[in-house]
C-alpha cells in the first residue's frame, strides 16, 4: 500500500512539473482509451465536438431573421432564424449584444456558425441612456410619427404602445418632444436629410416637457346643469380604428358595425393615449352638447383620453398591430406595417389562431400588451390571428 502511494504521488509531481491538469489528462485518457465495449460501435461513425463560442458587439440593424452587429472593427451578419432574442431592452441600435453561437467563427464568415441566442452584453461599457429630440411633426399614424429638427432633418419614430400627451392638440406643424432610447444608424449620423430611427425605442411623446399631466377636473354635483343637458360635460366611449395626423377614427361601442365611423379633430383639442393609439383600443371622448348617435355636428369636444392599460387585466387588452411578416426568429415575429414600422413581437405563450405558419409574406395582427413593453422595442404577444 505504501509503495502504491508513493507511485501516485510521483505520477502527480510528473503531471505538475509537465503543465498538465487533471483534467487534460482526464480528456486525454477517454479520447485516446475508449471503452472496448463501445470502440467497435464508435468506429464508424466519430462523435464530433460540438464548439460554442459567442461574440459581443454593437447592435447596427435588425431586420427580423438577420442582425448586423460591429465587433473590433469588423461588421457580422448572422441568420437568427433559429436563435432566441433575449435582450432586456429588446433589438435597439447602438445596443451593446453577445450572440452565442455553435460552429467555429472564421473572421467574418458568419455561414460556418449557427445562431443560438442574442442576449445582453454582461460588461456592457455604455448603458443605454435616454436622449430626446425636438421637432416639427410631419405626420402622425398609430405606430409611426416623422418629425422634422432644427437642423431640416426627418427621421420617422416607431410608436407602437408609446405613451402620447398633446396638451394643446396635436396636426401638422405642432412641435414635440420626443424621449428615446438608441442610437441612429451610424451610417447615417450627419450625412443626408433623414435619419434611420427604425430601431429605436421611443418612451414618450408630448408638446410639453417633461410631459406631465393636469390635476384631474372634480367630478360635477349632478345636480348643477339638471335642466340644461348640453351644458353638462357627457363621455362616449368608442374603439380606435386609426389615426392619420390630427383625425382620429373611431367606431362607439355598443354601435352597429354598420354604423359609419365617426372622425375626431384632435388640433386644438387635450388628448392623451397613454397606451398608444393602437386600432382596437378603447378610447373616451369627453364632450358637451347633444350628440345624436350617428354624428358629432353640434358636439363640443373638450378632451379625449385613451385606456389606461396598466388598470386592465391581460384578458380586457384590445390593443393590436397587423402587417406582413417578414421574418421570425424562434420566438419573435416582425412584421411590416401598412403605416411603415417594423414591429417585432414576442411568441411564446401567445394564442396562436392563424394560418401564417410564421411565413415570410403572410398577413397577421397581433394583440399585445403595452405594459410590458415600456422599455423594450419587442412587444409581448396576446394573441395571433389572421389579418
Amino acid at each position: 500500500m505504501k509503495k502504491f502511494a508513493k507511485l501516485l504521488l510521483s505520477s502527480c509531481v510528473l503531471l505538475s512539473l509537465s503543465g498538465c491538469t487533471a483534467g487534460d489528462l482526464i480528456a486525454s485518457y477517454t479520447s485516446s482509451q475508449p471503452d472496448n465495449s463501445t470502440a467497435q460501435e464508435t468506429s464508424d461513425t466519430p462523435k464530433q465536438r460540438v464548439y460554442m463560442d459567442e461574440i459581443k458587439g454593437t447592435l447596427q440593424d435588425f431586420t427580423g431573421a438577420t442582425l448586423t452587429m460591429a465587433s473590433q472593427e469588423q461588421t457580422y451578419v448572422f441568420d437568427v432564424s433559429e436563435a432566441t432574442l433575449e435582450c432586456e431592452d429588446g433589438m435597439i441600435t447602438g445596443d451593446e449584444i453577445s450572440v452565442i453561437y455553435e460552429g467555429q467563427l472564421s473572421n467574418d464568415d458568419t455561414s460556418t456558425v449557427k445562431a443560438l441566442k442574442v442576449v445582453d452584453d454582461f460588461h456592457k461599457k455604455n448603458q443605454l441612456e435616454e436622449r430626446k429630440a425636438y421637432g416639427e411633426v410631419q405626420s402622425l399614424t398609430p405606430n409611426t410619427i416623422t418629425i422634422k429638427n432644427k437642423k431640416g432633418k426627418t427621421a420617422t419614430y416607431p410608436i407602437t404602445g408609446t405613451e402620447q400627451y398633446y396638451q394643446n392638440g396635436v396636426h401638422a406643424g405642432v412641435w414635440v418632444y420626443i424621449h428615446f432610447k438608441g442610437k441612429f444608424a451610424s451610417n447615417q449620423d450627419g450625412q443626408g436629410s433623414s435619419l434611420n430611427a427604425s430601431h429605436l425605442k421611443v418612451l414618450s411623446i408630448s408638446d410639453i416637457d417633461p410631459l406631465t399631466l393636469p390635476d384631474p377636473t372634480p367630478t360635477p354635483d349632478p345636480a348643477q346643469d339638471s335642466a340644461d343637458e348640453s351644458g353638462k360635460e357627457q363621455q362616449l366611449h368608442a374603439v380606435i380604428q386609426n389615426i392619420s395626423s390630427n383625425i382620429l377614427t373611431i367606431q362607439p361601442t355598443g354601435a352597429d358595425t354598420s354604423q359609419s365611423s365617426l372622425n375626431v379633430d384632435l388640433s386644438q383639442i387635450p388628448s392623451y393615449f397613454k397606451g398608444g393609439t393602437a386600432p382596437g383600443s378603447y378610447v373616451t371622448i369627453n364632450y358637451k352638447g347633444q350628440y345624436q348617435g350617428n354624428s358629432l355636428e353640434g358636439v363640443t369636444i373638450t378632451s379625449v383620453t385613451g385606456d389606461d392599460p396598466d388598470s386592465l387585466a391581460t384578458r380586457n387588452l384590445s390593443y393590436t398591430v397587423s402587417g406582413t411578416i417578414i421574418g421570425h426568429t424562434a420566438n419573435t415575429v416582425t412584421l411590416q406595417t401598412g403605416d411603415g414600422a417594423t414591429i417585432t413581437c414576442f411568441t411564446e405563450g401567445a394564442k396562436d389562431t392563424s394560418t401564417s405558419s410564421m411565413e415570410a409574406g403572410a398577413g397577421i395582427r397581433i394583440t399585445f400588451d403595452p405594459t410590458k413593453s415600456k422599455e423594450s422595442n419587442i412587444y409581448t404577444s396576446i394573441k395571433i390571428q389572421d389579418a
